[in-house]
């Protein structure tokens, strides 16, 4: 037997292994929500404009809303036959409603119904991500606010470089996570023009309302051109961008978080909320969560570089290739927001070993570039001429085997005679960072100051 939706000149229906290549209810039945109101839209701009009764619009309206209400309850049966959520629902509508239903269909196409619902299932994602990306923020703000001036190293090439502090650090993952929103808004903004009444590539002959449905989905206006609303793909693959850039930054956290957790470092700590153990070692602690939203992110790529390699070569209008669109998507996008929900968790539950991380933020000569400035500052040394001097110095106080803020003056002043005392008020890790007051440096009073303002912005 043909499909009942579409088989018309077909004297038979798909083979087995036709079907099941061709399904997608599997996953765009998570398009449910979104399809269900594209075709409650579209039912009320079709009476309107007097294409369809009121009569049959409202027979249309009411029994989408009970296939809502069964789908929400779980009740709904999915049927693989009828290969999408579309053709699934439209079925049940007929079930409910009997011939009303058919009229559903007038002035629109598959091609235009799910390039609308993915919009508005990608819309949905990225408005439920920026909430979540907001929420990490907070957690990042609060803790910076909480510990501006906890000095801990910084590190070039992952070598110790100069002293700052854990809220300057985790400042700079809000500034981050802040480009991150930005590039998911610019997203959504593009994305935000609505395909329905392109129909299936050429437009449709019937007189429609496509601003109406527009203003109804919440879209800023219709897309101007039929063949390219149905066959472009843009808006997912510049939210998989977003997505990838924004697990690149989540996945680095998460690799500091592991090297901190280490006992090798031991400059944070995670409770066990975030840990395991192992099965066979009973002291180990694991830093498992940010190991799994490092790992998470070759997901999340992966679905981009999917989606890419299926669009490069597709000529307009549609074609079945982009059915391949949704699932990797779909998975990837899910798995973003269970990592920044998890890196949320993670931020808010570890706590810095402030004395460890101040000891190490003095280990291998972090204030000798302070050295270098007091040379070109007090001793108006050129500052080339200051870098030679300091790192003379550097090398007596290794000698020594002594911090840079323990080496004898009268060591200092073998190898430039005019050094004072003056200068081991700059050698100390704290007022290392609280001489770096310049616009976006780690002094405690600008973590102070641009936590309490990212925590005001963010509410």
């Amino acid at each position: 037997m043909s499909n009942k939706m579409w088989g018309g000149r077909f004297a038979a229906g798909p083979g087995a292994i036709m079907q099941e290549i061709n399904a997608s209810i599997d996953f765009d039945r998570r398009l449910y929500r979104q399809d269900i109101a594209a075709s409650k839209a579209h039912a009320a701009m079709l009476a309107k404009q007097g294409i369809i009764s009121r009569d049959d619009a409202a027979k249309i309206a009411h029994g989408l809303d009970t296939i809502l209400s069964e789908m929400e309850s779980g009740k709904f049966r999915f049927k693989r036959e009828l290969e999408d959520i579309h053709m699934n629902v439209e079925s049940r509508l007929a079930d409910l409603i009997g011939p009303a239903a058919g009229r559903l269909h007038t002035a629109r196409s598959r091609n235009d119904q799910i390039a609308t619902d993915f919009r508005l299932w990608v819309r949905d994602a990225i408005d439920d991500i920026d909430a979540a990306l907001a929420g990490y923020q907070k957690a990042l703000a609060e803790k910076a606010l909480k510990h501006a001036a906890t000095v801990m190293p910084g590190f070039t090439h992952l070598q110790t470089a100069q002293p700052v502090t854990f809220g300057h650090h985790m400042l700079a993952y809000v500034e981050m996570t802040a480009r991150d929103r930005g590039r998911f808004a610019d997203a959504r903004k593009r994305l935000n023009e609505n395909p329905l009444g392109s129909a299936a590539l050429a437009g449709t002959s019937f007189a429609i309302d496509r601003a109406m449905t527009s203003k109804s989905l919440g879209f800023d206006r219709p897309a101007a051109n039929s063949l390219d609303a149905v066959s472009d793909r843009d808006f997912v693959m510049e939210t998989l961008a977003a997505a990838s850039i924004t697990a690149v930054h989540l996945s680095r956290i998460a690799e500091e978080i592991v090297i901190w957790c280490s006992p090798l470092t031991g400059l944070v700590k995670l409770s066990d909320k975030f840990t395991t153990g192992s099965s066979i070692m009973p002291q180990k602690r694991n830093p498992d969560a940010a190991e799994l939203v490092r790992a998470k992110s070759g997901r999340i790529f992966g679905a981009l570089q999917a989606l890419l390699v299926v669009m490069k070569g597709l000529p307009l209008a549609y074609q079945k290739d982009m059915q391949e669109d949704k699932e990797a998507a779909m998975e990837a996008l899910s798995a973003l927001m269970l990592c920044v929900e998890a890196m949320s968790g993670m931020v808010t539950d570890l706590t810095p070993d402030a004395a460890r991380m101040k000891a190490a933020a003095g280990a291998g000569y972090a204030t000798a570039t302070d050295l270098a400035d007091w040379l070109v500052r007090t001793l108006k040394i050129p500052f080339r001429e200051a870098h030679h001097v300091t790192g003379r110095i550097v090398a007596a106080a290794e000698q020594a085997d002594v911090a840079l803020d323990r080496l004898p003056l009268e060591k200092m002043q073998a190898i430039e005679p005019r050094i004072t005392k003056a200068v081991f008020g700059v050698l100390s890790v704290e007022r290392s960072v609280a001489s770096r007051v310049s616009f976006g440096g780690t002094a405690p009073k600008n973590v102070t100051r641009e936590a309490k303002k990212w925590l005001k912005r963010l509410g």
